[in-house]
C-alpha cells in the first residue's frame, strides 16, 4: 500500500445515488496521487475512491466529493457521525485554526456542556487501528487553574498513557470541542461562568460591548479591565448611561452579572424577549401551563421544555416561565438567574421566556392529555392511526428521528418489558414485519400494532403509553391473560403471545435434539440458554454460552432461522449466572447447524468427522463444535488424551464429496452468521433495551420508556433515547481489560449492556426475506 502522504483525501457532501446508496454523506474517502492523475487524463467525472473503513472501491461523482488536506481529514475523522462531519465542514475557519494548534498552546476545552481553561499536551489518534491510511486526531488537555480536576482523566485512555497529568485533569476531545485562546496584553482571556453566557465559547476581554443587571433594568457599556478581587472576579465597564441617566461613568460590576452583547443578541433576545408568531402563543393556552406543563415555543426552531417555575423576573414585565428543556446544551442556565436560583436543572438545559410565548406540547393533543389523566374509556375510537405503512427508521434517519427525550414508547404501568421488546423488534429492523400482515382473527390486535404502535414509531419516532395501554386491553379481553393491563411480564412470555397464540407465526427456531442415538425436532420461539455447572467460562461471549448449552442438551439447529431470540442463563430463578456477558455482535452458527458442510479446525478443510469429547479441549480452540477432516482426525486421536474418544461420521451434503487422494474436498465450507440487532436488559425490575441500528461499531441508541417523570400519581413517565458509541469501543476492548472494568466507572450506560443483558436478538440477513 503506497503511504499515507501519498493520498489525495476528500469529504462525500451528499449522499450519493444507487448503486452506492449505502454511502453516506459526512464519509471520509481517499484515492492514491498516481491513480488520480491516471483517471484525469480519462477526463471523467468518475472516481474511484476508498471509503474509510471500506476495503474496496467506490466509484463517486466528483460533483459530490470536496477535496481535504491530510491534517483536515484526520481532524474530521475524530468525529463520530458523518452529520457532524459536515456541520464542522460550514465552518473553515474553527478547521483552519485547529489544524495550526500544537503542544503548549493555551485553549478553552468542553467537556459536559462547560468550557475549561487548559494546554494541549497530545496531538494525534487515540486507537491502534492502522486499516485506514490515517485515523482521527484528537487533542489531550490538561486543566489549569482553577478548572483543575474537573476533567476526565490524568491522561491515560482505555488503560494506555498519552500525557501525564493530576487526577480528572485531563480531557480527551476532537476539534469542535477546542477553542485557541487568543492573548492580549490589556487583559488575560477569562473562562467566564456566568448563568446568562454559560454557552459562549470566547472569553471575556477589553472592549468587548456587554450588557449588566441592575436592581431594575438592563445597563450596556465597554469592558475596560477586568482584576482578581476577595469576593471574586470584577470587571470595569465604561456604562453607555449611568443610573441617573448621565453619559459615561464607569463601574466595577461582577463578572457572573456580566455577558457579552453579541451572546445577548444570539441567545436571550431569540430566547427570552422574542414575541412568537401566529399560533404560537396565546392567552389560552397560556392559561392551561402550569408547573409541570409539556411546552413548546419557536426560536430558530420548536423546542420542547418542562415548566419548572412560573412567576415574575426582574427587568422582564408580565410573566416568566423558567423552562428545562428536552434538548440539553439548548439553554443557556442551570435554573439561575442574575445569580439567584428559580429552580434546579442540568448547566445548560435551562431557559427564562415569556410565559405568553409557550404553548402546550402538541405532540399531546386533548385527546391525549385526557387519556394521561384516565379521563377515556372509549379507547378504540380515539386512537391516532397512521395509515400507510412505514419501513424500519433507516441510519442515517436515527439521529434526527429517535434520539432525544419523549421519543420511543412512553411507559405507563409496568409496561417497560412490552415497550422495550417493542422498540428492539419493530424500530429499525424488519425481521418479523410478516406479523404485521399475516391473515389472523385477531385483526384488532394487528391494527393495533401496526396502526397505532409500529407506524408512528418509525414515521414519527414517539408512541404514547395509550396505544401500548390499548394493546394490552386487547390481550386482556381475549382472555390471554387477565392482569396484562397491571402486572410486569417477561418479554419473552409477551413475544411468544403475539407469535404464537395471536398471529400463529411459524416457529422461527428448529432444534434438533440428538439425545439417546436418536435425532427429534422440536420447534420454539425463543431459546433459554441453560448451563451446567462443569465449565470454565468466567467473562462468556454470547457465541460461548449458546455453543455451551447446545453441547450440554445435546441439541443442534435444524435450519438457519430468520430470527433467533436469547435469554441468558440464570442461578435459580432470578439471580445471574455471570457477573457481565459480552455481546456477540456477530453469531457463527455454522458449527451449530445439523446438517451442511463443516470446516475442519486444525487444516480449514472440508470436515469429515466431529468429537464430541474435544468440544471442552482447549488444544484446537477456546470453545466451539470440533470438526475435523479424516487426516487431522487421525493425527488428534494418535495422542494418548484422546486415543478413546469416539468421532462420529457426518454426512457430507449433496455436491461435497471425499477424495481418496487428497484425503477430503478442498473446498472451504461455507459460514452462516446472525447479525445482532438488539439487546434487552433488566435491572430491579426494570426493562430497557439496546438497539444495533447501523454498520458502524458506534451505531448503538439506549431506549428506556420510563426515564423521567412529570407529575405523581396523576403524572406520565417520559420516554427517552440516547446514542451509546460507547458501546462500540467497549466491545473492541481485550478481554482481560474488559474484565478489569469497574461497572460504575464505566463509560455512559454501557455498564447496563455488559451487566445487564437478559435477552439477546439475533437475524438472518438472507433468511428473513423468505419469513
Amino acid at each position: 500500500m503506497a503511504s499515507a502522504d501519498n493520498k489525495l483525501y476528500f469529504i462525500i457532501t451528499a449522499k450519493p445515488p444507487s448503486p452506492n446508496g449505502y454511502i453516506t454523506a459526512g464519509e471520509i474517502c481517499f484515492i492514491d496521487k498516481q491513480r488520480y492523475n491516471e483517471w484525469q487524463k480519462r477526463q471523467t467525472d468518475i472516481l474511484p475512491v476508498v471509503c474509510m473503513g471500506k476495503l474496496s472501491d467506490t466509484r463517486l461523482d466528483k460533483v459530490l466529493l470536496q477535496p481535504l488536506l491530510r491534517r483536515e481529514a484526520e481532524l474530521l475523522m475524530a468525529l463520530e457521525s458523518s452529520d457532524d462531519r459536515l456541520l464542522a465542514l460550514k465552518n473553515p475557519e474553527a478547521l483552519e485554526k485547529a489544524s495550526k494548534l500544537s503542544e503548549g498552546c493555551q485553549v478553552l476545552v468542553e467537556y459536559k456542556g462547560q468550557w475549561f481553561k487548559g494546554v494541549i499536551r497530545y496531538i494525534g489518534r487515540l486507537t491502534s487501528h492502522i486499516s485506514d491510511p490515517i485515523t482521527g486526531v484528537f487533542f489531550g488537555v490538561e486543566l489549569q487553574g482553577e478548572d483543575k480536576g474537573k476533567g476526565q482523566n490524568d491522561g491515560s485512555y482505555f488503560h494506555k498513557t498519552y500525557f501525564s497529568c493530576s487526577k480528572n485533569s485531563g480531557i480527551f476531545a476532537p476539534f469542535t470541542r477546542i477553542k485557541p485562546v487568543d492573548h492580549k496584553p490589556s487583559a488575560p482571556p477569562l473562562h467566564t461562568q456566568s448563568p446568562l453566557s454559560m454557552t459562549s465559547t470566547e472569553p471575556l476581554k477589553a472592549g468587548d460591548r456587554v450588557t449588566f443587571f441592575g436592581d431594575k433594568n438592563a445597563h450596556h457599556g465597554m469592558v475596560m479591565d477586568i482584576k482578581d478581587h476577595q469576593d471574586g472576579k470584577m470587571v470595569l465597564i465604561s456604562t453607555d448611561k449611568d443610573e441617573e441617566g448621565k453619559q459615561g461613568g464607569e463601574r466595577w460590576i461582577p463578572l457572573d452579572c456580566v455577558i457579552k452583547e453579541e451572546l445577548l443578541n444570539k441567545d436571550e433576545t431569540e430566547k427570552i424577549d422574542t414575541s412568537r408568531g401566529p399560533g404560537m402563543g396565546g392567552s389560552a393556552d397560556s392559561d392551561e401551563i402550569t408547573v409541570g406543563s409539556l411546552v413548546q415555543f419557536l426560536g430558530k426552531t420548536i423546542i420542547y421544555g418542562i415548566v419548572r417555575w412560573i412567576g415574575q423576573l426582574p427587568d422582564f414585565p408580565g410573566m416568566t416561565a423558567g423552562l428545562e428543556l428536552e434538548e440539553s446544551s439548548a439553554g443557556v442556565s442551570d435554573g439561575t438567574y442574575k445569580g439567584q436560583r428559580y429552580f434546579n436543572c442540568a448547566p445548560h438545559c435551562g431557559l427564562f421566556v415569556k410565559l405568553s410565548s409557550c404553548r402546550p406540547d402538541d405532540r399531546f393533543s386533548a385527546v391525549k392529555k385526557k387519556l394521561f389523566n384516565g379521563q377515556s374509556d372509549n379507547d378504540e375510537a380515539m386512537l391516532s392511526e397512521e395509515q400507510e405503512n412505514v419501513p424500519p427508521i433507516r441510519t442515517e434517519d436515527v439521529s434526527n428521528r429517535l434520539i432525544g427525550k419523549m421519543k420511543g414508547i412512553q411507559g405507563h404501568c409496568n409496561s417497560c418489558y412490552m415497550d422495550s421488546a417493542l422498540f428492539s423488534v419493530f424500530s429499525c429492523s424488519s425481521v418479523l414485519d410478516s406479523l404485521l400482515f399475516k391473515t389472523t382473527e385477531y385483526k384488532t390486535i394487528q391494527t393495533i400494532l401496526l396502526k397505532n404502535i409500529v407506524n408512528p414509531l418509525r414515521k414519527q419516532g414517539f408512541v404514547s403509553e395509550h396505544s401500548v395501554m390499548n394493546l394490552r386491553k386487547q390481550l386482556q379481553k381475549r382472555e390471554h391473560c387477565p392482569t396484562y393491563t397491571t402486572d410486569e411480564k417477561d418479554p419473552e412470555e409477551f413475544l411468544s403471545l403475539i407469535m404464537q397464540e395471536i398471529f400463529l407465526l411459524d416457529p422461527p427456531l428448529i432444534l434438533c435434539s440428538q439425545a439417546g442415538g436418536s435425532q427429534k425436532l422440536q420447534s420454539c420461539y425463543y431459546y433459554q440458554i441453560f448451563m451446567d455447572y462443569n465449565h470454565h467460562l468466567v467473562l462468556p461471549t454470547v457465541q460461548q454460552l449458546l455453543e455451551h448449552s447446545f453441547y450440554s442438551n445435546s441439541l443442534k439447529l435444524s435450519e438457519v432461522p430468520s430470527c433467533l431470540i436469547l435469554t441468558m442463563p440464570r442461578s435459580g430463578k432470578s439471580f445471574k449466572m455471570f457477573p457481565k456477558i459480552i455481546p456477540s455482535t456477530e453469531l457463527d452458527i455454522t458449527g451449530l447447524l445439523a446438517d451442511g458442510p463443516q470446516q475442519c479446525v486444525l487444516c480449514g478443510q472440508l470436515a469429515t468427522c466431529e468429537c464430541a469429547e474435544c468440544f471442552r479441549d482447549k488444544t484446537f480452540s477456546d470453545t466451539g463444535f470440533k470438526y475435523f477432516c479424516g487426516e487431522c482426525s487421525t493425527q488428534v486421536h494418535f495422542h494418548q488424551q484422546r486415543q478413546y474418544h469416539k468421532p462420529s461420521t457426518l454426512l457430507l451434503p449433496q455436491g461435497f464429496s471425499y477424495s481418496q487422494s487428497s484425503g477430503s474436498d478442498r473446498r472451504t465450507p461455507p459460514r452462516e452468521k446472525l447479525e445482532l440487532f438488539a439487546v434487552l436488559c433488566i435491572e430491579t425490575s426494570h426493562y430497557v433495551s439496546f438497539v444495533k441500528y447501523g454498520p458502524q461499531d458506534t451505531d448503538w441508541i439506549f431506549f428506556d420508556s420510563m426515564a423521567d417523570r412529570v407529575g405523581e400519581s396523576d403524572g406520565y413517565n417520559i420516554p427517552e433515547v440516547q446514542a451509546c458509541p460507547e458501546v462500540g469501543r467497549y466491545l473492541h476492548m481485550p478481554l482481560a481489560q474488559l474484565a478489569n472494568q469497574v461497572p460504575r466507572e464505566m463509560e455512559g450506560v454501557a455498564k447496563r449492556l455488559f451487566c445487564d443483558g437478559y435477552m439477546y436478538l439475533y437475524q438472518s440477513k438472507t433468511m428473513c426475506l423468505y419469513r
